[in-house]
């Protein structure tokens, strides 16, 4: 029986963090085992910025967004010496296992702690949803509903303007949330890296919907697919009329409390985690599949292939052209 537990959040913050750390001390508590956390991610695992917490401070992080722990990036820690003086402040203070809160770079460094003897286990927590191997992540449902509610309040006034804007969301690659926030706010336009519009395709179809007196359009475009969302926006009104202005949701889809889904997840996840610790696994990643918690090798999930989603996207935008 392993006697203590460390846990640590890695890369991006995103919602749901801190419910992850809480179930996870919490967890490690009920089973009569010490928790601690580690401040910053694997640059405090190599600074020795670690800390036993209780239940007191569990309590007063489930509901709080970001991360109060910290989060570093470090790249460094690919240097075996760096990850050995990481293990050597573990096990002096006998730290048997961690658990690792981020994505797919974070759990590269898990899997190397545990063949040098510390067992970790992985908890997907990023607002991109770009971990292939689980349907969801910690974190994707809040900044799901952020990017909704902020195209919801740009519609009023394009519907109020007869006006056309241009919304980048986040995604860093991946083009779920443009794709779901599309899809729950009836984006007439939208483009991803997986289903790709050109500008020339996004400033015919705006053109289009002007043609058929469409009073507000929204153009939905995730981040790093076009060099400038503020000249897309200019091309756009020079083609089709409509006064157009480009917003860049940034940061904001980022913070912000997290909501019941991103809290169950995070809670049920922490659980499911000490529970493999507990067993003596390592090299773990949780993930949901089909709506159940499963727990997978770490090297197979960094290379499944993404999902595809192409009849998603295929279904929506033909919904579009009944306009």
């Amino acid at each position: 029986m392993i006697k203590k537990i460390g846990v640590l959040t890695s890369g991006g913050d995103a919602p749901g963090m801190n419910a992850t750390i809480s179930s996870v001390v919490k967890a490690a508590i009920s089973k009569s085992i010490k928790p601690f956390v580690i401040r910053d991610g694997y640059k405090g695992l190599y600074n020795d910025w670690i800390e036993e917490v209780d239940a007191i401070f569990a309590d007063n992080i489930i509901s709080r967004g970001g991360t109060v722990i910290g989060s570093a990036r470090f790249p460094e820690f690919k240097d075996e010496e760096i990850r050995k003086k990481a293990v050597e402040n573990l096990k002096k203070r006998g730290i048997e296992a961690l658990v690792v809160i981020g994505g797919d770079g974070s759990y590269q460094g898990a899997e190397k702690l545990t063949k040098m003897g510390i067992n970790c286990i992985g908890i997907p927590g990023t607002i991109d949803n770009d971990i292939v191997s689980s349907d969801y992540t910690v974190g994707f449902d809040t900044a799901l509903n952020t990017v909704v509610r902020s195209i919801d309040a740009i519609r009023d006034t394009m519907q109020s303007h007869n006006r056309c804007s241009v919304v980048e969301i986040m995604g860093n690659g991946c083009g779920d949330l443009t794709l779901y926030g599309a899809i729950a706010t009836g984006a007439e336009v939208f483009s991803t890296k997986e289903s790709f519009l050109s500008e020339e395709e996004i400033i015919k179809q705006v053109k289009h919907l002007a043609e058929m007196k469409k009073r507000s359009v929204i153009v939905a475009i995730a981040e790093k697919t076009y060099p400038d969302a503020h000249k897309l926006a200019e091309k756009i009104e020079a083609a089709s009329g409509y006064v157009t202005r480009a917003t860049i949701l940034g940061h904001i889809q980022r913070g912000g409390t997290p909501t019941a889904m991103d809290r169950y997840l995070a809670v049920s996840a922490g659980i499911f985690a000490v529970d493999k610790l507990v067993e003596g696994k390592g090299g773990l990643y949780i993930g949901m599949s089909d709506n159940k918690l499963v727990a997978r090798d770490i090297e197979s999930t960094l290379n499944m292939p993404r999902k595809d989603k192409s009849e998603e996207y295929n279904k929506i935008r033909e919904i579009n052209k009944a306009i």
